[in-house]
Formats: structure tokens, C-alpha cells, sequence
């Protein structure tokens, strides 16, 4: 049966609506296959943690700065993620762009519904992603939102509500916008190319410039978090990804040397990975690696995800500078 791109192939439950009834038990559509379901959160002091990168030593000497780059280079090439810290951006507006999205998903359902999405764009309150019925889905829902190029970006379709939350989400945005500008010139210095290399190839000097979208993500409490996830394993398809994650509940997994290691939030701290466009034009230098989120029984979880990506048209490829160094996936 033949369905337009406008509509879901099938009704959409929200999972915070299902969480909220009081079940006892994950809906069988939730339910993970044996191999792909996940360990309880076990957290240990012996755990490795994702690298941490202080950005005010970038700003440092010629020694503090080279340091920096270096344990830049060695995050990307050996976990394809990391931590930053005096990254320039306000705690405060940090914690209260944390603070609008929890209480958006807190407003009753007949207000977030209003800005259901479709999967022609995903823009808009939602609760899956992909469209084949029957598949098996993550437990948790998300708001998706264009910020750049300006000509996606419509204020109408954020939420009205909280009042303060397009005010918020603007400010954060743009000052998360700048860091991604950061993180890319740290990415391409790090590679040993002009630091304005990364920039140029995602088309960020067109007029259209690159593409900045935003989803706010929210994983309810669930009876059975041993038997599903909040989003599946996956690499990010695009450029940077900065989190801000939740500091006070662990979840984000990151894939390393064949086990699952639990990222460990800092406070004041955005988490960075790299997407798939980086490790093509880094030639596999450097890894967009495979994540997952867990979730648990006790407490609701959210974070917030800004994508950096190339602009729409642009032909991505390898660095003819870092071609001859061929690294394998």
C-alpha cells in the first residue's frame, strides 16, 4: 500500500505517553533482538572515559596549544569523540536551554502535538525515525529543528511554549554555531591542513552556507531498559555533532575496541564526535564511530544535538593533501 511522504506509515505512539500510563512492560515494538539489547549501566572508577580537550590552552603558548592539537589528534583517530571544556560558551545558558526542552516535554500532550513532523522533513515534535512499518523503534521522542541556512529556519515551526524557549534556543544555538566553526579548525589544523579547509569543502562561504540542525532528545523512564534502547547503534552521517548532554544521567555509549564504554558527561562540558563527511575527507584518519543511548528505570533523560553539516549540494571527498596516506576504514 502506497502512503505520501506527508504521513507516517502508521499510527505514532509517544513514548513519553507510554511511559506516563504506568506499563509495567516494553511494547513488543520496542523489544530489541537478544544480540542487540544492552547491559545495565554498571558505572566503575576503573571505566575509561572518552578524552577530555581543554580549549584555553589553545590560547596558551606555542607549547600549550601544539600539546592540545596533538591530544586533539589522538581523540579523532582513536575514538572520534571527545570532551570540551572552556569552550566559551555560558553554564548558564547551558542549563536553561536544558531547562526549556524539559519543560516543553513536560507540557501536556494537545500542546506538543500541534507540532507533530512528517517524515518529509522530521522537522517537528516526533517520536520515530525511518519510515518501514514494523520496524522495531528506540525508546524515546525528539524535537527537530532547521537553524541553518536561513532560508530552512522558520520560527513558526519551533515550540510557542515555554515562552522563553525560541528566545533560548536561538542564543544557545548561535553560540553553539561558533563552536562547531571552532571544533572545524581544530579538525583541520589537526590534520595538518589550513585551518579553514573543513569550512571550505562543507561549503560554509556559499551563500546558502552550511546546513545547522538541531533535535532536542527526551527518554523517558522505562520498565524494561534491559530490553530496548534510546537510539539504536549508529555513526552520525554528517560533519560535527556537538551534545549537550544531560550531566546528571548517563546513557550516550560509545563503541571502542569492541566493547561499549559509558560516557561520563563533565559539567559545563559539550561532547563532540565526528561524522561521516569528516572521516571520508580525512581519508579514515579520522573516525565517525558508532554510539548508542542507553536507558533506565529510575530517572528521564535529555540532551540536545547540534548537527554540523555540509551544505545540501556540495560533492564531499577525500583531502587530495591527506590522499597519499591511505588509512582503512
Amino acid at each position: 500500500m502506497e502512503y505520501c511522504m506527508e504521513d507516517w506509515p502508521e499510527p505514532i505512539i509517544n513514548v513519553q505517553s507510554i511511559a506516563e500510563s504506568g506499563a509495567t512492560i516494553v511494547p513488543y515494538r520496542y523489544i530489541k533482538p537478544s544480540s542487540h539489547r544492552p547491559e545495565i549501566l554498571k558505572s566503575t572508577p576503573q571505566q575509561q572515559n572518552i578524552p577530555v580537550i581543554n580549549l584555553a590552552a589553545l590560547e596558551g603558548d606555542e607549547h600549550a596549544c601544539n600539546a592540545t592539537m596533538h591530544e586533539i589528534s589522538v581523540a579523532c583517530k582513536e575514538w572520534g569523540f571527545f570532551q570540551i571544556v572552556n569552550h566559551g560558551v555560558r553554564p548558564e545558558l547551558m542549563e536553561r536551554t536544558r531547562q526549556v526542552w524539559r519543560d516543553f516535554f513536560h507540557l501536556p500532550m494537545e500542546e506538543k502535538i500541534k507540532y507533530a513532523n512528517t517524515p518529509k522533513t522530521y522537522e517537528g515534535y516526533g517520536s520515530r525515525l525511518g519510515i518501514e512499518k514494523g520496524a522495531i523503534l528506540d525508546w524515546g521522542d525528539y524535537f527537530f529543528l532547521n537553524f541553518l541556512p536561513l532560508s530552512l529556519k522558520n520560527h513558526n515551526k519551533w515550540p510557542c511554549l515555554p515562552e522563553t524557549l525560541r528566545e533560548t534556543v536561538e542564543e544557545c544555538g548561535g553560540e553553539v554555531v561558533k563552536l562547531c566553526e571552532k571544533v572545524m579548525k581544530m579538525v583541520s589544523k589537526s590534520l595538518g591542513l589550513e585551518e579553514e579547509y573543513m569550512k571550505r569543502v562543507f561549503g560554509g562561504y556559499s551563500d546558502e552556507g552550511v546546513g545547522v540542525t538541531m533535535r532536542a532528545n527526551y527518554y523517558p523512564r522505562c520498565p524494561q531498559p534491559e530490553l530496548t534502547l534510546g537510539l539504536s547503534p549508529h555513526s552520525d552521517p554528517g560533519g560535527v555533532t556537538v551534545l549537550l548532554a544531560d550531566e546528571r544521567v548517563q546513557g550516550l555509549q560509545v563503541h571502542k575496541d569492541g566493547a561499549w564504554v559509558t560516557v561520563q558527561p563533565l559539567p559545563h562540558a559539550f561532547i563532540v564526535n565526528l561524522g561521516d563527511q569528516i572521516q571520508m575527507v580525512s581519508n579514515a584518519i579520522y573516525k565517525s564511530n558508532e554510539h548508542r543511548v542507553m536507558v533506565n528505570s529510575e530517572e528521564e533523560r535529555i540532551s540536545i544535538a547540534f548537527f554540523y553539516n555540509p551544505r545540501g549540494d556540495m560533492l564531499i571527498g577525500l583531502s587530495p593533501q591527506l590522499g597519499r596516506h591511505f588509512v582503512s576504514p
